[in-house]
């Protein structure tokens, strides 16, 4: 671990035993009642392609379940980074990495003014996010934090280990939950890009491979655009028998994270379907973490 951190800156077919808790979750203010202090440290993790900057929260006092954060296609900054603070002050130990750690440091992307509707962005952006989409990058990759957690005295390792990913993130989840199954208790995709395709990778094709619960949150321009998606998505969680939600929400791809930069003049932010979506996260952790 390196130095204490203060600051760092798109897009129920399976019943699940947690089902009521989302209703109740739903309901409730998302900042914990009895909200814990924690503390924000930079580190780096060993992988095999290197060493990984991250983040590691975690409430100053206790051992608690372990979660991993996939940033979306800005990767590691201040408001992943924020979300981290936010899960810890309910009783986790989050570990948000850099995705992009093998080309550049965090943040490596520059929000300012970009578009994803400009080419020049996009091209910035391509070749970082293909660095962790490469194949087993990520299964590697996943490996390696969950060692990272497991080796901390504020990671209770009794308990399973949770996953959250944003729209790249999503895909990220599914290949982190599948690649160490055993020790993976949930995982969380919100607005997931990609989950479905017709190559041989696609993430839902490693559904099988699973053994923790999932929330799968769908952005309704991406239902729109791919409307078969989510029926593929819960065919494949049946047939595997992995406990599963596939919900499709009102909102743009993109919608849980605060500092997702506006489209046309619209904002893709959408504050009470990401505390809904917060909501259903808290209760999929309370659920699985055990």
């Amino acid at each position: 671990m390196a130095d204490e951190k203060t600051d760092l800156s798109r897009r129920g077919f399976v019943a699940m035993s947690l089902a009521a808790g989302f209703a109740a979750a739903a309901g409730e203010k998302m900042a914990s009642a009895a909200e814990l202090p924690v503390t924000a440290t930079n580190v780096d993790v060993k992988t095999p392609d290197g060493t990984c900057d991250a983040v590691f929260i975690h409430p100053a006092t206790g051992s608690h379940p372990g979660v991993i954060i996939w940033p979306d296609a800005f990767g590691l900054r201040p408001a992943m980074v924020d979300m981290g603070k936010r899960l810890a002050a309910d009783g986790y130990s989050v570990l948000v990495p850099n995705p992009y750690y093998r080309l550049t440091k965090a943040p490596g992307v520059d929000m300012t003014g970009f578009s994803f509707q400009n080419p020049a962005d996009m091209g910035k952006l391509r070749p970082l996010m293909g660095s962790i989409g490469a194949p087993g990058t990520a299964e590697k990759d996943a490996i390696a934090f969950i060692a990272f957690l497991d080796a901390q005295s504020q990671v209770n390792r009794t308990k399973k280990i949770g996953t959250q990913g944003y729209c790249m993130g999503g895909p990220l989840v599914f290949r982190t939950m599948a690649a160490v199954p055993e020790r993976m208790g949930a995982g969380g995709s919100f607005h997931g890009g990609g989950l479905v395709t017709d190559q041989p990778t696609s993430p839902h094709l490693l559904i099988p491979k699973m053994k923790g619960k999932l929330y799968v949150a769908v952005a309704a321009n991406d239902d729109q655009r791919q409307p078969d998606a989510k029926d593929k998505l819960k065919e494949a969680f049946a047939a595997a028998k992995v406990p599963a939600e596939v919900e499709v929400y009102k909102s743009l791809h993109g919608w849980c994270v605060p500092d997702m930069p506006a489209e046309a003049n619209n904002p893709i932010y959408n504050k009470p379907d990401a505390e809904k979506a917060w909501a259903k996260l808290l209760a999929l952790y309370k659920s699985a973490l055990a």
